[in-house]
């Protein structure tokens, strides 16, 4: 079976006879509306609001000025990106042809194994929280609560194992509903705030300040990156080269509105005080649902329901992109075993990389749930940081990936190209590495920059757990990736190496 190599008109990573027989299963499903749909099931997270709201009025100031300075520059980058190298993989390929395949099996763990985090941590415990809170009491650490949370995270991972041409419609199913859900409650909120009074304005400060940017940077660059993740299934799209822009534009617009809204409209009918981060959303959806009376409790439940839905397909569409980014790494020699890489002949999806998800999520969900001490909100907290860090993380290789590409590669047809060639292309990727510097400093070391800016800082206040609690998980939970990528590389070349040798 013939290998293909790369060429000007269509610039592909070297395929193995492995990778080209993974490929005949893809069958090209997704256009522009799907693609859409995805970016938005996966970057509008619920998880996120409440606890950007938490920020006070410069939440929402903030939020417009990351969406502005770092949001804009951040979708340029990538729209040229993702419409010149449209290889199934997605980022995977970009940093192996950039920087080679160590740096890019490396930088695909990072951002692989964040979804299985997240949705083993901070997605099921929202989901839980809510599930118990309006709809059905499920108690904390009971056989109901540990049997939620197991189907939450497998019926997600289930998701992703369906074919692609079946599974973009439940994801697309989920985006709709996220944006149904958020209009809702901000025309809800606009209601009950012309009745009973904005009186959440009246304590909300929108001046920006050092503290809060620290506080909420991590965060909020959290909620808008991943716009990219569709590129995973590059070719699984009908034309990328085209839609791939007009997609990501389309969504980054959507999400923007998605964030700033249903924040401004949380924060003028609830007094930043009583925002908490697990519950804030959902409690801003009891206060005004009362405006609809009798009707207001069943609304409340059905609201909930979509709410845990959304946050299931939210974890599905993130299975569905980056266990194809960690299947091409593992089929193209850079994960363990060529075998995690391979895709199911009739589904077209790469089953033993969505149990492998699935598996490490089902650990991580348990582990939250025994070796952290505190309630709900303390560890939904740290759990999400270890995310937010393994992601932030993820993209100090591959921005990079994306200047090197840029440079070394003009042959490369471009449809789209960022605004005012290479000066614009550096100026938008020296801006987004900025952010992604500081993001990943203040969510790896909180605290830090707060003491050179002589901010006073109580950590214990801030996590409700120990700072070696939190560095436990956060620098603990890097260490341990950083010796499973070595070791999965190494794995993988003594493969090659048994098989190649007489």
């Amino acid at each position: 079976m013939p290998t293909n190599l790369p060429s000007a008109a269509e610039p592909q990573t070297p395929r193995t006879p492995h990778d080209t027989a993974s490929d005949s299963n893809l069958k090209r499903s997704l256009k522009r509306f799907d693609i859409t749909a995805m970016a938005v099931a996966a970057v509008i997270s619920f998880d996120t609001i409440g606890q950007i709201a938490t920020g006070g009025g410069e939440a929402a100031t903030w939020t417009a000025a990351i969406a502005l300075f770092f949001l804009l520059p951040y979708a340029l980058l990538f729209a040229e990106t993702g419409a010149a190298f449209p290889q199934e993989g997605g980022p995977y390929v970009w940093v192996k042809l950039a920087l080679g395949r160590p740096a890019a099996a490396l930088t695909t763990l990072f951002y692989w194994v964040t979804n299985p985090i997240w949705l083993g941590g901070s997605l099921v415990f929202l989901a839980a929280e809510t599930w118990d809170g309006f709809v059905f009491h499920l108690g904390s650490g009971t056989f109901a609560d540990y049997t939620f949370k197991l189907l939450f995270v497998w019926i997600a991972i289930l998701t992703a194992v369906v074919s692609l041409s079946r599974g973009k419609w439940i994801t697309t199913a989920g985006a709709a509903v996220k944006v149904l859900s958020l209009a809702l409650f901000t025309v809800t909120a606009i209601l009950y705030g012309a009745e009973h009074g904005f009186q959440g304005l009246a304590t909300a400060h929108f001046a920006p300040t050092t503290a809060g940017f620290l506080a909420l940077v991590p965060i909020l660059l959290f909620a808008y990156v991943g716009f990219e993740a569709p590129n995973a299934a590059g070719e699984e799209m009908h034309d990328p080269q085209h839609d791939v822009p007009a997609a990501l534009g389309r969504s980054a617009t959507i999400a923007a509105a998605c964030y700033l809204l249903p924040v401004l409209a949380l924060l003028a009918v609830v007094p930043a005080s009583k925002v908490t981060g697990i519950g804030g959303f959902m409690e801003g959806v009891r206060l005004v649902f009362g405006v609809y009376g009798p009707a207001a409790g069943p609304l409340l439940t059905l609201t909930a329901i979509m709410f845990v839905f959304a946050l299931l397909t939210q974890g599905s569409a993130w299975m569905i992109v980056s266990d194809r980014m960690q299947a091409m790494a593992a089929a193209d020699g850079g994960f363990f075993s060529r075998a995690l890489g391979a895709f199911h002949p009739k589904l077209g999806t790469p089953v033993r990389t969505n149990l492998l998800s699935g598996a490490v999520a089902t650990v991580f969900m348990l582990a939250a749930m025994q070796l952290v001490k505190g309630d709900t909100g303390a560890i939904f907290s740290v759990v999400l940081t270890v995310a937010v860090t393994t992601l932030l993380l993820s993209y100090l290789l591959v921005v990079p990936a994306l200047v090197v590409l840029r440079l070394r590669r003009p042959e490369v047809p471009r449809p789209y190209q960022v605004p005012f060639g290479n000066r614009g292309f550096m100026a938008c990727a020296a801006l987004v590495y900025a952010w992604i510097l500081v993001g990943s400093w203040a969510a790896l070391f909180p605290g830090v920059l707060e003491s050179v800016f002589g901010i006073d800082y109580d950590f214990t206040a801030v996590w409700g757990v120990s700072r070696t609690t939190f560095e436990t998980f956060t620098l603990g939970t890097i260490v341990v990736l950083l010796l499973v990528g070595s070791a999965g590389l190494a794995a993988a070349r003594r493969s090659v190496r048994d098989r190649t040798t007489p």
